[in-house]
């Protein structure tokens, strides 16, 4: 019987198999890759999930790196959607629009548009997140095909569902790879949005604690409510100033960002009434209006949001020891002002006297400069016949002290000059 190599022998108990060092790095990945969230105010963050949820397409501006694609990932996961991310310059137009396919019989039936694949799992998903990332290395051509799909959410022949919501990440030209600038048409259909980075955010993001995204919580009871608060903002603003409903930049640059438009003063308005609803902070308002109609139509329409908020000068007329001025010195001024009008509209004595009285508790409460300007055109409304109010007194120091500090000004600013 030949003798057993000991070198080819077969151990009984075979020693287990060593872990590899890609398995431990996979480990160590693993824990690196672990992360919470808490509860923080965002308001970029509050912004995004407010126009997530009145269903409006959103697009994120932001230099490369600044955590755009790591927001929206953070997103979907929050709201349990999934997430199906298209580069869009990686496609043809026909990707988009759809590809024809030749059926039976195409004289009579026609030749469909065949949706890709990626549509079609959204559409037997029920609901998603489409985040269309790179949309500025989108050549003109595929810019055009998206059209259809932003605005209308269709794909060839394919409708996709009322539970798909649309996300977009876009770098500045200046930073993008072989970038173009959005087509006008493009960018009115999306509210855009600047990302930029927090420190604090990114420091505990880094030690493993992120900010939870979050859908706005909507008072039922404020809808109604919130729907004719924005509907009179933004009425209001565009029957004062017609000029406003449709306003192409002329630079190339603004044309492929924010600019209004009927369809944006509707998405404004819808943002309005969601931001209402939800109790959302002024600077998320901001943002949102801004960010939809452009800096200067969205700053008009924020001071008209500010203006309907204040007291109606009749009411305070009313009842002048009762007013309860804006703590703010340009809605104080604003009040003030909008109560001499009143006078001045249906003089009176006693509308003059509680004027008057107006103007004191104004003076007493804050800056007594604000009160200069109405108290001299109030004073010029007195009638021959009107007795001068014994408060007029207790404004005639602060009035002349205020006068005297203008005069010595404007004689520095001569002096100055020569």
């Amino acid at each position: 019987m030949p003798a057993r190599n000991p070198s080819t022998a077969t151990a009984p108990d075979a020693a287990p198999t060593r872990t590899s060092q890609l398995d431990v790095a996979a480990q160590l990945l693993s824990l690196l890759s672990k992360a919470t969230t808490e509860p923080r105010p965002d308001t970029q963050l509050e912004a995004l999930t407010l126009a997530v949820a009145a269903d409006l397409p959103v697009l994120l501006w932001g230099e490369p790196g600044i955590g755009k694609t790591a927001a929206l990932s953070q997103l979907a996961a929050a709201l349990n959607l999934p997430i199906t991310t298209v580069i869009a310059s990686v496609h043809e137009p026909s990707d988009f629009s759809g590809l024809p396919i030749v059926g039976d019989d195409p004289a009579t039936q026609g030749v469909p548009m065949a949706p890709p694949d990626w549509a079609v799992q959204l559409v037997r998903a029920g609901q998603g997140l489409l985040f269309l990332d790179e949309l500025s290395t989108a050549p003109p051509a595929v810019q055009a095909a998206l059209l259809r799909l932003v605005l209308e959410r269709r794909i060839g022949s394919l409708q996709l569902p009322a539970g798909v919501r649309i996300v977009a990440a876009a770098n500045p030209r200046s930073s993008a790879a072989d970038g173009w600038e959005l087509s006008p048409p493009l960018a009115n259909r999306f509210v855009h949005l600047q990302w930029t980075h927090d420190h604090e955010v990114v420091v505990r993001g880094l030690g493993g604690t992120w900010p939870r995204a979050t859908l706005p919580r909507l008072d039922p009871e404020r809808l109604s409510e919130a729907v004719d608060f924005a509907r009179r903002a933004v009425c209001g603003l565009l029957s004062a100033r017609p000029r406003l409903v449709h306003r192409l930049p002329s630079n190339e640059t603004r044309r492929g960002g924010a600019w209004p438009s009927p369809r944006s003063w509707e998405m404004a308005l819808r943002l309005i009434a969601f931001a209402t609803a939800a109790g959302s902070s002024r600077e998320v308002l901001s943002l949102l209006v801004r960010g939809t109609v452009g800096d200067g139509p969205g700053l008009e329409l924020l001071a008209g949001l500010d203006r309907m908020d204040l007291p109606d000068p009749e009411m305070l007329l009313a009842d002048p020891a009762a007013a309860v001025l804006p703590e703010r010195g340009d809605l104080r001024q604003a009040v003030l002002d909008g109560v001499v009008a009143a006078v001045r509209t249906r003089p009176d004595k006693s509308r003059w006297d509680a004027a008057w009285a107006i103007l004191v508790n104004a003076m007493e409460t804050g800056a007594p400069d604000l009160v200069v300007v109405p108290a001299t055109t109030l004073a010029s409304l007195r009638r021959q016949d009107w007795d001068v109010p014994a408060s007029i007194e207790r404004l005639a120091g602060a009035v002349a002290l205020s006068q005297r500090a203008d005069q010595a000004a404007a004689r520095v600013t001569a002096k100055a000059v020569r």
